[in-house]
């Protein structure tokens, strides 16, 4: 066992769970990359801004960090923040799941409010203007994570690890949000060689891929209206951008926790379900990941709370036999396999 003297020395090396497989050898594959400190990828990418910004002399001992955060991001801050003796300000509004909120104020980070908008939306536009100000205000460093290249350059390790896990990585899944994740980790597979399939997936109402701006409830993905989508968006290293209700999505995290016992957020819920649904669009024998940027168990009053979800119209029975059917189709597409395999038929029989 090796011991470290860090938590953030604890950031890599997360496990793969898979999900399915189907009878032409595709597989599905989780990584389970919520099994980092703080519960998030996000930490990988808070770590390697705030190395960015101290190797380039915008960071200096005793500095000041500010944030706008739907929680994950921030903290993956407040951790670096507190091992380094930085000070941290997160800007946040009551959109964010309540847990996150607690861990944040639990290591120590300073809580900025706004109100959320009158429609019961995300409010990504006042927390970035906010922040801003803060910064000039106050002189504190502000890392923009949808425009700093350190969010995608925090992936690289995650990239690396695929690669010595599996070998090949055919199709990345992932919700997509800053970007950083989804492209980061693309970027980075392509220049080790990899010829991988990005596919973005992003809640409906949001507009990152110019769809019609709505309100939607999955947490730190998507863009809502007005807000400018980030640099760490690489469009270019996009092969399928895919929108996903509410609904589908948290069926997605529900019935993945039923089967499995692993409780996953609602934005890796809806990369899982697009995976599911298109697992046979890929050629046989592909392996897909789907990235698990965000633990289950701060969502448990909400994505796995029934009455939760039926208080906002997102309570689908019919999207969770959907999704369980999906899983019951490929396992019985592999036992075909193996009996077909096992007694072949002759040709002209």
């Amino acid at each position: 066992m090796t011991i470290v003297q860090r938590a953030s020395d604890l950031i890599g090396n997360t496990p793969l769970l898979e999900l399915a497989r189907t009878g032409t050898g595709t597989r599905l594959l989780l990584k389970l990359d919520h099994l980092n400190p703080t519960g998030s990828c996000k930490v990988r990418m808070a770590r390697q801004m705030i190395d960015e910004a101290e190797l380039e002399g915008r960071l200096r001992p005793g500095g000041h960090i500010v944030e706008p955060t739907s929680g994950n991001t921030g903290n993956g801050l407040a951790l670096v923040a507190l091992e380094r003796g930085y000070r941290f300000t997160a800007v946040v509004d009551h959109h964010a799941a309540r847990e996150k909120l607690g861990m944040l104020r639990a290591l120590g980070a300073e809580l900025v409010f706004v109100e959320c908008p009158p429609d019961g939306g995300v409010s990504s536009v006042q927390r970035r203007r906010v922040a801003a100000r803060i910064a000039a205000e106050t002189g504190a460093y502000h890392p923009d994570q949808h425009n700093h290249p350190g969010n995608g350059n925090g992936y690289a390790g995650l990239a690396r690890e695929l690669v010595r896990q599996l070998g090949h990585v055919d199709v990345l899944v992932a919700a997509i949000g800053t970007g950083g994740s989804l492209c980061g980790t693309a970027r980075a597979l392509r220049a080790a060689g990899a010829g991988t399939h990005a596919v973005a997936v992003e809640p409906v109402g949001s507009i990152i891929f110019g769809g019609a701006p709505g309100i939607y409830h999955q947490t730190g993905a998507g863009s809502p209206a007005g807000f400018p989508v980030g640099d760490n968006v690489d469009r270019s290293l996009i092969g399928e951008a895919h929108r996903v209700s509410d609904s589908d999505a948290f069926a997605g995290a529900r019935v993945v926790a039923r089967r499995t016992g692993v409780l996953v957020g609602g934005t890796t819920g809806g990369a899982i379900h697009v995976a599911l649904r298109r697992l046979y669009a890929y050629p046989a024998g592909s392996a897909v990941v789907v990235l698990c940027n965000d633990a289950g168990e701060k969502y448990l009053d909400s994505v796995y709370d029934d009455e939760w979800l039926r208080a906002r119209g997102v309570l689908d029975e019919l999207a969770h036999r959907r999704v369980d059917r999906w899983f019951t189709t490929y396992a019985e597409s592999v036992r075909v396999a193996m009996r077909d395999k096992a007694f072949p038929v002759a040709v002209g029989a």
